[in-house]
């Protein structure tokens, strides 16, 4: 497990305990049973949810995307803001 990887138990603490799991060449993070974020290469994704795109849109936050059969299948995964490092409010939210 990378440094980043265990850096995000202090980044989420306000949620409460998180759990991360290697999955897919990278990790999930889990809280309370549900996969709330991913990471790819030390880059955190977070679930988006139905209302939340337009928040990401806005921050020009993109979408985690994959090839698949030379296709681009981007996921409901979006790029966490840099701030979100800084401020253990905001990963709360």
């Amino acid at each position: 497990m990378s440094d980043f990887v265990q850096s995000l138990h202090e980044v989420f603490e306000r949620l409460g305990r998180i759990e991360t799991r290697r999955m897919f060449g990278g990790h999930g993070v889990w809280h309370e049973g549900r996969m709330i974020a991913l990471v790819a290469k030390d880059t955190l994704y977070l679930k988006a949810d139905a209302g939340s795109p337009e928040h990401f849109d806005r921050l020009k936050l993109q979408p985690f995307t994959y090839v698949r059969e030379g296709k681009a299948m981007p996921m409901s995964y979006r790029l966490a803001p840099a701030d979100l490092f800084e401020d253990r409010e905001e990963a709360a939210l």
